[in-house]
């Protein structure tokens, strides 16, 4: 479907030229119709005559049977004429009234010539003597006064006058139509495009945005109390949602307690090491859906962070849950201190993440390597099959698993993305060099040493 603003401006314009048509042709019947009522029109039998008139073979003069000329015959029983051409041949037809016969000899020497009536207005012509272009050459016709005017003749003068008159207002009109129209229409857009930026400022995380009614038309103000309810309602099942979302993750926390409890008591063996997985799994998917509670619903709270010291805590915590996997672990510190800032909490969980997915994909064998980079980059790589091409963009989505055989919920990485994001950062999914499996990255802003200072 075309824009509507292009649509109304085509339509403007056929409008304007439908309106300048009508102009013209009630000016054009206007016309007619006074100069066939008021008499003003004196020349309809010599346009009659200038019609019919034509030249036989034997180059004599002859008139032809037109409508024109028999209608002047009916509505003028004493029409008489006189037509000569410059060779002096002459036709004649009616009776001449005396009155007139004086100026017969003279009329080769006239070039223009009327009769009135006596003691009258100059319009009230009788008769009248003028030479005409015709299809038997240059004729001059002398003949009576009629205020017959044809169509056709009416139209070729409106034509004449259009090129004088009509075509400079219609070039006017289409200068308009063309620069202002469009001003016009897009000025009274301008409260539609005041409300498109408003409704890309909408986003799931801005809850309360709603469409101003103020800067639009009447007409769309009802759909934009449609869309703010609709809004409205979609707040209200959004907060509903993480209402039940973090009270489902509060509730899971005692009885993943317990069973991690039990869980300790089994003998050593197989059994208790997949049980022990299984609960640290579900341990793990309970701190998720709080820390991105946390993440929507406080502020985070930055302060300096050593990435070293940071790193250390994590896969100090990490580590017995991979070595009961079968992983060796190896942490490769910074030379040196790497300050950055952020929010420890949130950049704890996202590094206990990271090395949770290595775990859970690392096909339990070789290392887990997290690696601090002076940089101020975090690098957690394993030794398993790795990530696609592909699905490395999709693997950042909720609850998205790479497999239908993982354990995990989907929400690791997500929640890793969104606190890189929260730290004007990111997080990426490489190649390790030379070697099998995945590298992920998480890279974070290191201040200048002057800001540091």
């Amino acid at each position: 479907m075309g824009s509507l603003r292009s649509t109304l401006i085509r339509r403007l314009a056929f409008l304007q030229a439908v309106i300048l048509l009508a102009i013209v042709l009630m000016a054009v019947n206007g016309t007619w119709l006074f100069v066939a009522g008021s008499g003003y029109y004196e020349s309809g039998a010599m346009d009659a005559l200038e019609d019919a008139v034509y030249r036989r073979s034997d180059g004599h003069l002859a008139l032809d049977s037109t409508p024109a000329l028999a209608r002047i015959r009916r509505e003028s029983a004493n029409l008489w004429f006189v037509i000569r051409d410059e060779r002096g041949m002459t036709l004649s037809g009616g009776q001449i009234p005396e009155r007139y016969r004086a100026v017969l000899d003279e009329l080769p020497y006239l070039g223009r010539l009327e009769f009135s009536k006596p003691a009258s207005a100059e319009d009230s012509v009788t008769a009248l003597a003028r030479w005409r272009d015709t299809a038997a050459g240059r004729v001059q016709i002398f003949t009576i006064a009629h205020p017959f005017l044809s169509w056709r003749r009416l139209l070729g003068g409106a034509s004449y006058m259009s090129l004088v008159f009509s075509l400079p207002i219609l070039a006017l009109v289409v200068i308009v139509t063309v620069l202002a129209t469009p001003v016009i229409v897009t000025r009274a857009f301008a409260g539609l495009e005041a409300l498109r930026r408003q409704a890309d400022a909408i986003d799931v995380d801005r809850e309360g945005v709603r469409l101003s009614a103020s800067p639009v038309p009447a007409e769309v103000q009802p759909l934009v109390e449609a869309v703010n309810a609709a809004l409205d309602r979609l707040d209200r099942g959004y907060e509903r949602q993480r209402r039940l979302l973090a009270d489902a993750a509060h509730e899971l926390r005692t009885p993943i307690a317990i069973l991690n409890a039990h869980v300790e008591d089994l003998p050593p063996g197989p059994d208790r090491q997949r049980l022990s997985e299984d609960a640290a799994r579900l341990s793990t998917l309970a701190g998720q859906l709080l820390d991105l509670q946390r993440l929507e619903l406080q502020p985070a709270r930055f302060r300096k962070l050593e990435l070293n010291a940071l790193a250390r805590r994590v896969i100090a915590a990490i580590a017995p849950l991979a070595f009961r996997a079968g992983y060796g672990v190896d942490f490769q510190p910074a030379p040196g201190e790497v300050w950055v800032e952020g929010d420890e909490t949130a950049l704890e969980r996202a590094l206990s993440n990271l090395l949770q997915n290595a775990i859970d994909h690392g096909g339990r064998r070789g290392e887990i390597t997290l690696l601090v980079s002076p940089e101020g980059s975090l690098s957690v790589m394993d030794e398993g099959e790795g990530v696609p091409q592909a699905a490395r963009e999709r693997i950042f989505e909720p609850f998205h698993r790479l497999g239908e055989e993982g354990r995990g919920a989907g929400l690791g990485l997500n929640l890793v993305q969104r606190i890189a994001g929260l730290h004007q950062g990111r997080v990426d999914c490489l190649d390790r060099e030379g070697k099998a499996g995945a590298c992920f990255r998480l890279t974070l802003p290191v201040p200048k040493p002057s800001a540091r200072a």
